[in-house]
């Protein structure tokens, strides 16, 4: 067993571990994690950027890679606290993006501004406690190579998106969206889907 995975079975050596990375009633990493630790712990691709207005809440026991030449514009959040963010190569995240993982991003994907994606939700079952203060509930998201999501949308926690596919500006996502379809709405719902045999895209009725 790692030392990571020791500390994450332990409540108490979980307990002091966290408040050596983050600062009470706080949810970004001190400053010493993120100068010092996380650029040895996580992976930046070559001729990647990341603007100086982004906020980086990465901490070190989890996953964060930003793939070759991709971008993180301003104004945007990257949060890796619960899960994973992994982005692929040649993708763009746009200006204001929020994504909280875990959350799996492919190749040449393309965010348009203020998008949430979010594999986290707060528990709220128990009335006795603030939905703050229940357990999260967990779930990937995954957006396939060569997807275009339009601003302003959201996905929600669980999701697939489908190779090629596009969703319209505006759209909450909460189902699965299969590969070279056009999704909008909210909820989202396919409206078009490319056929391979007619080389066009087709309305879906």
């Amino acid at each position: 067993m790692s030392i990571i995975s020791k500390i994450k079975s332990n409540p108490k050596l979980k307990k002091m571990a966290l408040s050596l990375l983050i600062p009470a009633n706080d949810h970004r990493p001190r400053l010493w994690v993120r100068m010092f630790l996380n650029p040895f712990k996580h992976k930046k691709g070559k001729h990647s950027i990341i603007r100086s207005k982004t906020r980086m809440d990465v901490f070190p026991f989890n996953t964060f890679e930003l793939g070759a030449k991709s971008i993180i514009e301003d104004f945007a959040t990257i949060n890796n606290g619960v899960g994973a963010v992994v982005i692929g190569n040649e993708s763009i995240i746009g200006l204001g993006n929020v994504i909280i993982g875990p959350v799996s991003i492919g190749n040449h994907v393309m965010l348009a501004q203020n998008i949430v994606i979010s594999g986290l939700n707060h528990g709220y079952e128990d009335i006795s406690i603030p939905p703050a203060s229940q357990p999260v509930n967990v779930k990937q998201i995954m957006i396939a190579d060569d997807v275009w999501i339009g601003a302003n949308s959201v996905i929600t926690a669980g999701v697939s998106i489908g190779k090629h596919s596009v969703i319209g500006a505006g759209s909450v996502v909460t189902k699965d969206v299969p590969p070279f379809c056009i999704a909008v709405g909210n909820p989202a719902r396919v409206i078009k889907r490319y056929n391979n045999e007619t080389l066009i895209w087709e309305k879906v009725f």
